[in-house]
């Protein structure tokens, strides 16, 4: 029996076009039927591609460059060909005044020993600043306090100590100032000094908070917040002891954190090991509905924020301000490709780099220094969502709070969100910030350590110790919110 070939093997074998093809059998090409599928005998298909009038359309063969043959440009840049290059769009983008602010910026850079990457980079930082200070002034708020401004970013080794309730202090702060937010915040109804009259206003009262912190955080950053659910009355519907039940907090502040704009990302889980407590035992009922797991773990949930900004940014291989727009790499953060002919470096097909403003930052602003490397000894130990770490020991033998504060949580957590998300001189804050752990952690990671603290006359002796404990001296600023 004579061989029937698929579609695909006339199209290899006799190197044409699906078109071609297509064209023949709507002249009267034969082809069997076998199942869905057309089958076509080879005799068939020479002799009507022999007899075909109209041109004949065959395959082209696809020129593969390999990814070293990429197009190279090799010229010499400075600031005064950037700004000339890049004029027209400066025009549109900038005010007069921001544009006179960038030029005189770049005169004043000492420019010895630069190379083209060391003036695109640079070029790309004082724009962006000059994007960023607009966008800071046009969100400012009616609370914003200069004095707090300029304290939080004085002397990066002293810690600061806000004291203050953390909402009013947020709003006093200036919009994308921080560069990560770590916290674990008052449990609802868990400790004397965190009470609310139900589950509701508590979920309400932070709700602002997280919705101020939105604002503070810097775009493209992460919120790291570890919290654990309780067991306790919602007082929702009675004060009656037989009102306690499982209250999901992690689940309550994922859905409110996506209210307000965020991104949730994971959901780490804090196993704090083995318990101690027998309350989970029911005095030995050991029959069905009288045996529960006692609760030993707490959420450590990352969000991210993502600021959809379409303003034109600078391709980190050139410095071109010739972009397009592409779609969003995800919700809230424009991609763009660079259309500069000349750009240093394109693709086999010629395509310009794709980047964004959070792969910019990723890859180009921080990546040379050194100190931004995470150890192995972190990255293996957070290597999965399911993280064992002992809980913090805060009584001493001698029955001495040593912490001063009834509720630390471990520096493994902000030890984590400080190396993973953060780059050496940013700034972190804690707005609950109770034992100052996350601000000290900071602090020694070589970042800007700020914590807000409400309870100053309860609080301050225990915190001002420790931190000149850890610290080895005087190292913080403390000043009171308005």
């Amino acid at each position: 029996m004579e061989k029937l070939y698929k579609e695909q093997e006339i199209l290899d074998y006799l190197k044409i076009s699906r078109t071609t093809l297509w064209r023949l059998k709507s002249k009267g090409l034969p082809t069997i039927k076998v199942g869905k599928a057309n089958r076509y005998k080879i005799e068939d298909v020479n002799h009507w591609v022999a007899n075909e009038t109209l041109p004949f359309y065959a395959v082209p063969e696809k020129k593969i460059r390999p990814k070293e043959e990429q197009i190279i440009n090799k010229y010499k840049i400075n600031f005064e060909y950037l700004l000339n290059h890049n004029n027209k769009y400066l025009d549109k983008i900038l005010s007069g005044k921001e544009k006179q602010v960038l030029t005189e910026t770049l005169k004043d850079i000492n420019t010895k020993n630069f190379e083209n990457q060391d003036y695109v980079l640079t070029f790309s930082k004082v724009y962006l600043s000059i994007i960023k200070t607009r966008y800071q002034n046009n969100t400012k708020p009616d609370s914003y306090n200069p004095k707090i401004n300029s304290a939080i970013n004085k002397n990066i080794n002293d810690i600061k100590i806000i004291w203050g309730n953390s909402l009013n202090v947020l709003k006093q702060i200036k919009t994308e100032s921080i560069q990560l937010m770590v916290t674990s915040p008052p449990y609802y109804n868990a400790r004397a000094y965190s009470q609310w009259e139900n589950i509701n206003l508590y979920l309400d009262d932070m709700k602002k908070i997280i919705r101020e912190s939105y604002r503070v955080l810097d775009n493209h950053r992460v919120w790291v917040w570890n919290v654990g659910d309780i067991f306790d009355n919602d007082r929702l519907y009675t004060n009656s002891v037989w009102g306690k039940r499982r209250i999901p907090l992690g689940a309550y502040f994922i859905k409110i954190f996506e209210e307000e704009g965020f991104e949730f990302v994971d959901d780490i889980i804090w196993d704090k090991g083995s318990v101690e407590s027998k309350r989970h035992m029911n005095n030995g009922n050991n029959i069905p509905f009288y045996q529960y797991p006692f609760n030993s773990y707490e959420h450590i949930l990352i969000f991210h924020k993502h600021r959809l900004d379409k303003t034109r940014i600078p391709c980190p291989v050139c410095g071109s301000l010739k972009v397009n727009g592409n779609t969003q790499s995800e919700i809230g953060v424009q991609s763009w490709e660079c259309k500069n002919e000349k750009c240093f470096v394109r693709s086999p097909n010629n395509r310009g780099k794709r980047f964004s403003l959070r792969t910019n930052m990723m890859q180009y602003y921080h990546g040379n220094d050194s100190r931004n490397a995470i150890d192995n000894y972190i990255i293996k130990k957070w290597q999965k969502d399911i993280v064992k770490i002992n809980p913090v020991i805060k009584i001493n033998s001698n029955g001495k709070n040593i912490l001063g504060h009834s509720a630390p949580f471990p520096k493994d957590i902000p030890e984590m969100a400080i190396k993973y998300f953060t780059y050496i001189n940013e700034n972190v804050l804690d707005p609950f910030a109770g034992s100052f752990t996350t601000p000290i952690v900071a602090r020694k990671l070589g970042r800007n350590g700020i914590g807000i603290e409400l309870n100053k006359k309860l609080y301050r002796k225990a915190i001002i110790e420790r931190v000149i404990s850890e610290l080895n001296g005087d190292h913080f600023i403390e000043f009171d919110a308005l």
